[in-house]
């Protein structure tokens, strides 16, 4: 703005000392008998409708015009006896021009007490500066909430990607670029709503606890419902409660809710997502087909402005055509164009596993031709696809509960929409035969009986409702998230989920005593230790980590494992782990890399001999590591990772007990999973390749899902920050070489 160009924002970082004197501030207002937080305020006009009302307005001059807004305060430039404020309010920015004479003894001193980041009210009449700014001048100006924390000077860039996650109000303050994605989001889910309500759709809600498992493959948040005292699952999804009201005769539903999964987090998956689910009786997937072009081709009009029959859309830089017929293209023949010659359910299943091997897709021997298919489309064909395409034809193999095709029952009827390599939508003609559901509900019990703890309880209840009869149905779930991403842009999931879900944020003392200090209340407050006892995640400030002695170099760390273990296999193992350890390190404690090294090499040292007796592994390693000479911290490091199975074992306090606690089991599942790959390579394993063999609780059942979960909250992170960054590690300490499958 003209008359502001030399205001600017702050050019230090946050700091106590400035949100001291911000308080300080506060206080100067209340002792002068201005309540910094009044109750009542008045808007009448936005910045935005006073600069189309007063665009002809000329510079210089004035109206007799009173307006009341109200807004942030993004610029502040004292100039004598006038000063210029720009305030920011939902549709935009609006210059306050404020005169000593005409504002008045009571709100020029309000102006002393200003920051960047207050938030007021101001009335008075519109003009136009003599160097052409919209303002309006003020003859009263109102402190409606003072600001104690200083905005920061910039706020968008990789760098900051997770404080801006963490705390978008932040962001939503400083980037109107994030507030465009979350306006935009809201009009597609009401747009969504309209287009189905047009269409015949009648939205409901089913609940979101369910006493039983079901509706996808998925691993569920467990809640205790008190009053039943049993436990509920969160749910997974809507299908079943949806197909119950098909069976009811409500012929078309169709439910926009939240789901949840207790699974990892990455670009495209959110463990709390929304979902829309609908179901159409007597229809089927070309049905289901018709709906789903119809709808997006709807959004890219309405919400990215195409025109009609010219529906084209830019993702992450690649053009999306969605104009005309979609095509669709079975399973089969997407994989066919990337192995470069014709395959099918009919090819030999040798042969569909040497195509697999020779394109790096590690296999399993029970695997028919209809999941090595599979696996040779997931694994090349879904990222080529550009354009909207129905991918059709999914073998029986992969979609245990779908509905066989007549003309061939070893596929099923059922699609998903590619766009850009993502999958966006997931559609079947709905299985009604209360027979065969009751049959594929027992496989899917059996399978949990087996260790599965996604696959589905029996439903009772779901099949009773079959057995009254219920219409051949199309049935599609939308992925919300996934296509908001898509029409705004954007490459994240979390960039367009207002809260996504975060690790626990650290806080320390020192961040509790600068916001309580000072505070007066009407009843006993709590102390700060008090508050930073019942607080989520509290710690005490960082420190530098103190030196660590082991008491062993790393040669005697390993001549000492192998005093003690024969089996090659144990001595990879400690070696493999005290790398990984090392690589951990040099990132987050790089003075004591070697420590955490000889602690990997050795803290499976007693396992060969005492495998029998778990709970006192560890136990007997501290007297071999004792009369070796080792530290007693080293000894510590080494028992807790063993103290799930000891109580008696000091637990994971240190940074790198936590990592040995998450990596020992990690690094079994990724050898084991590196030794399946045509390549027998870590170099070219990837961290999807990964969650796949961590999801199958069949393969290397002896590693510990459950050990590798609690290590990665341990550490505060993520599971697939833990997958990436062990696999990485793993590469780093032995490029090009089948070093863990020995």
């Amino acid at each position: 703005m003209a008359d502001n160009a030399a205001a600017a924002a702050p050019q230090a970082a946050p700091t106590t000392d400035e949100r001291a004197m911000r308080r300080a501030r506060r206080q100067a207002l209340i002792d002068a008998g201005v309540n910094p937080y009044p109750i009542t305020s008045e808007v009448t006009a936005h910045a935005s409708e006073l600069e189309e009302r007063y665009a002809e307005l000329e510079a210089g001059a004035d109206t007799e015009d009173v307006v009341s807004v109200a807004g942030r305060v993004r610029a502040l430039r004292r100039q004598g006896k006038a000063a210029f404020v720009v305030v920011e309010d939902v549709s935009g920015q609006i210059q306050l021009f404020c005169r000593r004479d005409v504002l008045g003894d009571e709100g020029w001193a309000l102006l002393a007490n200003l920051d960047l980041g207050d938030i007021v009210g101001a009335t008075g009449a519109v003009l136009r500066t003599r160097r052409g700014q919209l303002s309006v001048s003020p003859t009263e100006l109102t402190m409606l909430s003072k600001a104690l924390r200083p905005l920061p000077e910039k706020f968008h860039g990789l760098t900051d990607r997770e404080v801006r996650y963490r705390q978008r109000y932040v962001d939503l303050i400083m980037n109107p670029e994030v507030r465009d994605v979350f306006r935009k989001r809201s009009r597609i889910v009401s747009l969504i709503r309209r287009y189905m309500e047009a269409d015949g759709y009648m939205e409901v809600e089913t609940p979101m606890m369910h006493a039983i498992l079901g509706g996808a493959n998925a691993k569920p948040f467990v809640t205790h419902f008190n009053a039943l005292d049993r436990d509920f699952y969160l749910r997974i999804a809507t299908e079943l409660p949806l197909k119950r009201l098909i069976v009811g005769g409500l012929e078309r539903v169709f439910e926009i809710g939240r789901n949840f999964r207790n699974e990892g987090m990455d670009l495209t998956h959110n463990p709390e997502f929304t979902s829309m689910e609908a179901y159409c009786a007597y229809s089927d997937l070309e049905g289901m087909k018709r709906l789903t072009e119809g709808l997006f081709k709807t959004i890219a009009r309405e919400v990215c402005g195409c025109e009609e029959g010219h529906e084209v859309i830019t993702y992450q830089g690649q053009e999306i055509d969605m104009s005309g017929e979609w095509v669709s293209r079975p399973l089969s023949e997407v994989a066919s164009e990337c192995v470069g010659e014709h395959v099918d359910m009919d090819t030999p299943v040798e042969h569909l596993r040497e195509l697999c091997e020779a394109h790096s897709i590690e296999v399993q021997p029970s695997w028919g031709a209809g999941k090595l298919l599979f696996e040779l489309y997931d694994e090349l064909g879904e990222k080529t696809i550009v354009n909207p395409t129905f991918v059709c034809d999914y073998p029986e193999e992969v979609s245990p509960l779908s509905k066989r095709k007549a003309e061939d029952p070893r596929l099923t009827d059922r699609f998903e929409l590619v766009i850009a390599g993502h999958e966006y939508a997931n559609a079947f003609s709905e299985l009604n035969d209360p027979v065969d559901q009751a049959g594929r509900f027992a496989e899917q019990v059996a399978a949990k009986g087996l260790g599965d703890d996604e696959a589905m309880g029996y439903d009772y209840d779901y099949v009773r409702a079959l057995e009254y009869g219920m219409p051949p149905a199309g049935g599609i779930g939308y992925g919300i998230d996934r296509m908001v991403m898509l029409f705004c842009d954007q490459p994240s999931i979390r960039d367009v989920l207002l809260f996504p879900a975060m690790k626990p944020e650290t806080i320390t003392r020192a961040d509790i005593q600068a916001q309580v200090a000072g505070v007066v209340t009407d009843n006993a407050a709590a102390s700060v230790d008090d508050i930073a006892a019942d607080s989520e995640r509290v710690a005490a400030a960082e420190e530098t980590p103190a030196r660590l002695e082991a008491g062993l170099t790393r040669d005697e760390a390993l001549a000492l494992l192998a005093e003690h273990n024969r089996d090659e296999f144990h001595l990879e193992h400690g070696r493999t782990v005290g790398g990984v350890l090392r690589q951990f390190a040099l990132q987050m404690d790089p003075d004591n890399a070697d420590f955490w090294e000889i602690v990997g090499i050795l803290h499976d040292l007693d396992w060969e001999e005492h495998a029998d007796d778990p709970v006192n592994h560890t136990v007997y390693a501290a007297e071999w590591l004792r009369a070796a000479g080792a530290s007693d911290e080293l000894i510590r490091a080494v028992q807790s990772h063993n103290s799930d199975n000891n109580p008696d074992l000091p637990a994971p306090e240190l940074q790198m007990e936590r990592a040995l606690f998450a990596v020992d089991e990690l690094t079994g599942l990724i050898g084991a999973a590196v030794i399946m790959r045509p390549s027998k390579s870590v170099m070219d394993f990837e961290v999807k390749s990964l969650k796949k063999k961590f999801k199958d609780k069949r393969f290397a059942a002896g590693c510990d899902r459950n050990v590798i979960r609690k290590g990665a909250e341990l550490l505060g992170w993520e599971l697939d920050e833990l997958f990436s960054r062990t696999i990485e590690a793993m590469r780093a300490i032995a490029p090009d070489r089948d070093t863990f499958g020995k």
